[in-house]
């Protein structure tokens, strides 16, 4: 699941030199991920796993690392 975010993000919505060093904890919203790369995220969410995602819960707490990304999907997979 982290490998089809991270290409997706690096390659559609965050642009830094080396996404490699990037760990499933740093704060992608200080990488530069934007409010409409957010929705973009979740569209891409939404049609790759099948989930809703509610517009209540787009909080930086859900969106702000590749593991909240997918602590929230996989709440909403199982839920």
């Amino acid at each position: 699941m982290k490998k089809k975010l991270r290409d997706f993000i690096f390659q559609e919505l965050v642009f830094i030199a080396d996404p490699a060093q990037f760990s499933d904890d740093d704060d992608l919203l200080e990488a530069g991920l934007d409010s409409m790369g957010i929705m973009r995220l979740i569209m891409f969410i939404e049609n790759e796993y099948g989930v809703t995602l509610p517009d209540t819960e787009i909080e930086p707490d859900n969106v702000q690392s590749f593991n909240a990304l997918e602590q929230w999907i996989l709440r909403h997979q199982n839920g």
